[in-house]
């Protein structure tokens, strides 16, 4: 840019020739020179300003365009940018009826190492190793000694075994902040509740994630963040469960057995109170699955839910209540139990070939558990209405237990049923069903006759089900089993106080590549108390017991799931709220006391 001289020679020499004052010039000139750049500065202030100005307007436009779209859009729980926040969420807790702790969370730290920033890292394998005696020191020394920079150690830590490691002064041994899964009952209710692992791991945190029980089959729910927490509420009485597990344990060591399954429910609701299968586990140090060999030698086998049993002359009662449901027989018809008898190439026998016949009543068929009175019988209802009887009581599908191993323990019926499977289904053969179908089969048949499903929740009112039976039906059935432990089978399952009623079923064990075994039962006692106003259903199930305080041992039900039945009537009947009770007269004397 050119400036114009403030004394310009040609103005000053013509401003001399005319006799004006050349001082005057320059001051002009100077005046308009600071005019000029006034409105230079004055251009820039504006401009400086216009930008400002709509710097500000779009700043304004952008927060009050953020406000809108936040306003419109759905509310949802805000998410931290870190990139573990979403493995933070805390696990909600699984309580009893009563608000006992199930399952809770536990603040913990896991154990990993840096490799690069070790100083002594023999001695830090060395030293490890006598803090965790099951990890492998030369494993320890080769991972430190190799190319990697990260290493897990121990997922979860006891606090008094960071301080170990903390003590040990390695800076390449570090914590991260964890949750695990507690359970602070240890083994008591281990397979309802199955157990828990991590599922997306960090150093700062882990996913939990249930793997088996209650804890997989609603695992969803339990990492809800919109639930705020809200504890799984299960239908089963802590102090309940603990009895019956302690009388269960009791009761298969005494009578030599195998592995027990029992189930408490309630009869109008199908809540299962309690429930347990023998031998157990500690769902906080839950055992690794078998590999090869029978999987219900294992611990995590539910005997009371994926075991399919026969269940043996326990099912007796179903052919009874569909034979008087469909008006065939009465209580007290006589029907033909002369044995044995022969069907075909089959001959159906009674235990021990004893021979109840030639005519038995229909109560005393129960009482007496005649196979082959309840076969005569069976035969008049035929195989497609028994199949449907059967269905209805829940015998062809799976409970709809909420356990994540429920929906694969589906009975087992036979593929060609012709008249021979009627006749053995009928007494519990050919046919294998959980103690817990069986549970529920019999809260049908004695609460009235509407259908009942099993399950672990909480329900604060009764869901109505199906009719299967009448009350009538219902009523003579309950009868009945209260005959059988007043005069039949099962007389060592009388408890003063609480008429018990029920039917003991002895099948023989099945043998892996066919045919039975002939030492070796499933010993089921199905009982209902108390048997005029039934409240609560009980499964005993003992898997090869043998009772050997006589001469020669012994296998039935009778002796073995009975008394150990009656037992846990006994202990936990008061704590259900059940008060002793003297049995209404009618009662008494129809079953003939």
């Amino acid at each position: 840019m050119s400036r114009v001289p403030l004394r310009p020679l040609a103005r000053i020499l013509e401003a001399r020739r005319k006799g004006e004052n050349p001082d005057a010039i320059e001051r002009e000139n100077i005046r308009l020179r600071h005019e000029e750049m006034r409105d230079r500065a004055r251009q820039s202030a504006e401009g400086r300003l216009l930008v400002l100005g709509v710097l500000f307007f779009c700043g304004f436009a952008l927060v009050g365009a953020r406000m809108g779209l936040m306003a419109a859009t759905v509310p949802e729980e805000p998410r931290s940018a870190v990139s573990t926040s979403e493995i933070t969420a805390q696990r909600a807790d699984i309580v009893d009826r009563n608000g006992k702790i199930l399952a809770t969370n536990l603040r913990t730290h896991s154990l990993y190492a840096q490799p690069p920033q070790m100083v002594d890292k023999l001695r830090a394998a060395r030293e490890l190793v006598r803090i965790f005696p099951d990890l492998d020191e030369e494993k320890l020394v080769e991972q430190f000694t190799g190319k990697r920079k990260f290493i897990w150690i121990k997922k979860v830590l006891s606090p008094e075994q960071q301080q170990q490691v903390h003590d040990i002064g390695e800076p390449g041994l570090m914590f991260g902040p964890r949750e695990m899964r507690l359970y602070p009952n240890g083994a008591l209710a281990a397979h309802i509740l199955g157990g828990y692992g991590f599922g997306r791991e960090g150093v700062y945190a882990a996913e939990v994630i249930g793997t088996a029980g209650v804890e997989k089959a609603f695992d969803d729910f339990l990492r809800d963040p919109a639930e705020n927490g809200r504890p799984l509420e299960l239908s089963l009485d802590l102090t309940i469960q603990a009895a019956l597990e302690e009388i269960l344990h009791g009761g298969m060591t005494l009578m030599n057995a195998k592995g027990a399954a029992g189930v408490l429910m309630d009869a109008m609701t199908g809540e299962v109170v309690a429930m347990a299968s023998l031998p157990d586990f500690d769902p906080n140090d839950r055992p690794v699955p078998l590999t090869k060999g029978d999987a219900s030698d294992s611990p995590l086998f539910n005997r009371a839910v994926q075991g399919v049993y026969e269940l043996g002359s326990t099912f007796k009662i179903f052919a009874i209540a569909q034979a008087m449901e469909l008006g065939l027989v009465g209580a007290d018809t006589m029907v033909d139990a002369d044995a044995p008898m022969k069907w075909g190439k089959f001959t159906i026998k009674e235990f021990r070939n004893h021979n109840y016949g030639p005519l038995l009543s229909v109560t005393d068929v129960i009482v007496k558990s005649s196979n082959v009175g309840t076969a005569k019988i069976a035969l008049q209802i035929g195989k497609k209405r028994q199949q449907e009887f059967l269905a209805e009581l829940g015998f062809f599908d799976p409970t709809p237990v909420e356990l994540f191993e429920a929906p694969y323990a589906k009975p087992l019926t036979p593929k060609n049923w012709s008249d021979i499977h009627t006749i053995t289904v009928s007494y519990g053969h050919g046919m294998s069903a959980s103690p817990l179908h069986l549970a529920a089969a019999y809260a049908t048949i004695v609460n009235g006759g509407t259908r009942v499903e099993p399950t672990l929740l909480k329900r604060a009112y009764r869901v109505p089900g199906k009719r299967v039976v009448s009350p009538e039906t219902s009523a003579a059935a309950r009868r009945m089993l209260r005959e059988v432990v007043t005069r039949g089978t099962a007389s060592f399952g009388e408890v003063r106080g609480y008429a018990v009623g029920g039917k003991t079923g002895t099948a023989d064990k099945p043998r892996p590549r066919g045919g039975y075994y002939d030492d070796k039962v499933i010993a089921t006692f199905a009982s209902v108390f108390p048997a005029h106003d039934p409240k609560y259903v009980l499964i005993v199930t003992l898997d090869e017991p043998v009772e050997t305080s006589g001469d020669k041992p012994r296998r039935t039900a009778g002796w073995t799931a009975v008394p150990v039945a009656a037992e846990i009537v006994r202990r936990t009947a008061p704590l259900l709220g059940l008060a002793p009770e003297i049995e209404p007269l009618a009662a008494l004397e129809l079953s003939g006391g």
